[in-house]
């Protein structure tokens, strides 16, 4: 096993650390026939023997033109990907349960075009299409099913052709270092209550005392001095007590803590919890801070304090 293992190391290596543009060869082109070209190739074995039995010189004429055709099948599909040039891209994070597209960049110095060229990882279902103009360049992102959080590897990718006729299948096996970031799948719950910011100094957000904003929903941490009284009496008491929100004032906090998730839940659900908590803080524009056994984010706010927290829920030890 050992062995098999290092000869496909050695077969399908990308012949660099990985991350720079590979060039198709000789060497890491496979060519065989398809189920077609078997198909076709018995079609011209009878041909040939019914010429042969009743003598027919137009009978090998036609065989032996149908031959060299597919014969120059093979050869072009052997050159569509011969000189092809690849090159890995950046990966975008992702969700658990979601799709990582992992984005191959194929160029061409030839003044022909490349056609129908397909791409999949392996043991995936899902096939990319695409073409590269003359001397041009083609994205193609190739998915790889995304199950778990953590970092993901690109699993080794077939790039494969069957132009121009389709009797013939070129091949040639890729697998660049690329890898995407896998974040827990969000659980939607309730947020927990905000707490008091601990910032000296003119502070920020609702809760203040200086130009009112609107109403909210009463939280079991909201001060009773807070509550709109006479807005929540219109409502007959039907809904919940609305409390008065300020800009200008104090700003609360978001503590996203893990001691907050349900503790008989699962590490796991645990985390989907607090990337559901991530999430549902940063659409409200609030100021949110993550805490978790080991490790601690400062409270903050926008795309890269977002990031930063779902990145640390991704790479938690399990």
């Amino acid at each position: 096993m050992r062995l098999i293992a290092e000869f496909k190391r050695r077969l399908f290596r990308w012949q660099s650390d990985g991350t720079a543009p590979l060039r198709l060869g000789q060497r890491r082109i496979f060519i065989l026939p398809t189920r077609a070209g078997l198909l076709f190739a018995a079609a011209l074995l009878a041909m040939l023997t019914g010429a042969i039995n009743y003598n027919l010189a137009l009978g090998h004429a036609l065989v032996f033109l149908l031959a060299g055709l597919a014969l120059v099948g093979m050869v072009h599909a052997f050159r569509n990907l011969y000189g092809l040039s690849i090159a890995p891209g950046r990966c975008l994070p992702v969700f658990a349960g979601d799709s990582a597209l992992f984005p191959l960049q194929l160029s061409s110095d030839r003044a022909t075009p490349r056609l129908a060229l397909e791409l999949r990882a392996a043991d995936e279902a899902v096939e990319v299409r695409c073409s590269v103009a003359a001397q041009g360049l083609t994205e193609a992102a190739v998915p790889v099913a995304a199950t778990r959080r953590g970092w993901l590897e690109l699993p080794r990718t077939r790039l494969a052709t069957t132009y121009p006729l389709g009797l013939f299948v070129a091949w040639s096996y890729l697998q660049p270092a690329m890898r995407c970031l896998v974040y827990p799948q969000p659980l939607a719950t309730p947020l927990p209550p905000p707490q008091p910011a601990t910032h000296s100094g003119d502070q920020r957000g609702d809760g203040g005392q200086e130009d009112f904003s609107g109403f909210r929903e009463r939280q079991p941490a909201d001060s009773p001095r807070h509550v709109a009284w006479k807005a929540s009496a219109r409502d007959g008491g039907q809904r919940p007590l609305l409390v008065k929100q300020f800009a200008g004032g104090a700003q609360h906090e978001l503590q996203l803590d893990w001691s907050l998730t349900p503790e008989g839940a699962a590490p796991e659900a645990r985390l989907s919890i607090l990337a559901g908590w991530v999430l549902a803080a940063d659409d409200s524009g609030a100021c949110y801070g993550l805490r978790l056994p080991g490790h601690e984010i400062e409270p903050g706010s926008g795309d890269a304090h977002r990031h930063r927290c779902l990145e640390a829920l991704a790479l938690f030890p399990a």
